[in-house]
């Protein structure tokens, strides 16, 4: 603990020579530092014109101010950290009633026991300390949320928002939501035009919750689609970014992907899965089908990993609807899951909703599914239609 000041507010000038004898050592030890006044009108210019006095010894009985009306005073001046001491000789009920109701942390009786003075004084300054420690930790909490906030914009501001995302396309629609369990989330999608003929589309699920996974969440989605440019092959591309990724990851850090490239006229998807939940195809007939796995594993951790490419066909009014974890392991009080079955359900109950909509109300029922269960993954939704050019 630092040198606390500490102000003798009394008009006897042999208390405070006792004071300063009786306290001689922590003084030269610079554990407590002493300031004095007469009476409680100079107590209180004192304490307006200095910030670092912490505890204040008071008499009852003073002119100009008496020590009750100082501590009244006082009060008004809102300093948690400030605790006053009444050192009085007038220790009768009514006045130790007084002085505790107007905010007084002790009260002590003349003549002085200096041995319970001194236990008193270090008991107030210890709960000082946890007042001023509780306010550091509140500060520092308070920082730490203005940073999540940021990273959280942030964060929400990398994954496409437009609406709808290619004004002017009318072959196909895509959109997308991600509702995080935490503040930041390690969950991501995205969806750009390789050309104008080739929409590419990605969903990913980061290892892990908060910060650490948002940061790797950024940097597998900025790879991808860095990638994505140069690469054609949907395997080659994973291939490469996890390559790529293997350095950027500590031991319990991956990203499970899935990756595809919609040929915009003629319905052709060729995709890959990197480890992640299997999608689904919604046909225009409301028939719902998982799409086929391929060789390969969650990206960031393993090389070499071969990677596999596969196709299939979309015709005009077919959706792809892609999603993570978060909606088919959400588990309601009971701690029954959503589960696949569930999801296929409502797909084929919702096949002939625009795409805006079936993700949307895909969100609710999970969340109503989940009823007052606390969200623990992140929950995100990716849907693309092909429409077909006319």
């Amino acid at each position: 603990m630092s040198k606390r000041k500490i102000m003798v507010v009394d008009d006897e000038p042999d208390l405070q020579m006792l004071i300063l004898q009786r306290f001689r050592k922590q003084i030269q030890q610079d554990v407590y530092e002493f300031c004095f006044a007469e009476n409680g009108e100079e107590a209180l210019n004192m304490l307006n014109e200095s910030s670092d006095i912490s505890l204040v010894l008071s008499d009852l009985n003073m002119p100009k101010m008496d020590g009750l009306t100082f501590l009244a005073e006082a009060q008004k001046l809102e300093k948690p950290t400030l605790k006053t001491v009444i050192v009085s000789a007038y220790g009768d009920m009514e006045n130790i009633r007084t002085a505790m109701n107007r905010g007084a942390f002790d009260f002590i009786t003349k003549p002085i026991d200096f041995r319970d003075l001194e236990i008193t004084i270090e008991k107030g300054l210890g709960e000082i300390q946890l007042i001023l420690d509780s306010l550091a930790q509140k500060e520092q909490l308070e920082a730490v949320q203005t940073d999540l906030e940021t990273a959280a914009r942030i964060q929400h501001k990398i994954l496409p928002q437009d609406n709808p995302a290619f004004p002017g396309r009318n072959e196909f629609n895509v959109y997308g939501e991600m509702h995080t369990a935490r503040q930041v989330g390690g969950d991501f999608y995205d969806y750009f035009l390789l050309d104008d003929d080739h929409l590419g589309f990605v969903i990913g699920d980061v290892s892990g919750k908060g910060v650490p996974a948002s940061i790797y969440m950024a940097v597998s989605r900025t790879m991808l689609k860095a990638i994505a440019s140069q690469i054609e092959d949907p395997a080659e591309c994973l291939s490469t970014v996890n390559t790529m990724l293997i350095p950027e990851s500590d031991l319990t850090t991956f990203v499970t992907v899935f990756y595809g490239v919609l040929d915009l006229n003629s319905g052709l998807v060729k995709y890959c899965n990197g480890g992640h939940n299997l999608p689904y195809v919604i046909r225009k007939d409301g028939t719902v089908e998982e799409v086929e796995n391929t060789s390969g594993l969650l990206l960031g951790k393993i090389e070499p990993i071969e990677y596999e490419t596969k196709e299939l066909k979309l015709e005009p009014g077919d959706k792809f609807l892609l999603f993570t974890d978060g909606v088919t392991e959400a588990m309601n009080e009971l701690e029954d899951m959503y589960e696949e079955p569930r999801l296929e359900e409502f797909l084929a109950k919702h096949h002939e909703d625009g795409i805006n909509k079936l993700v949307r109300s895909l969100i609710v029922d999970v969340l109503k599914f989940m009823g007052k269960a606390n969200q623990s993954d992140d929950i995100t939704i990716l849907s693309v239609e092909f429409a077909g050019k006319e």
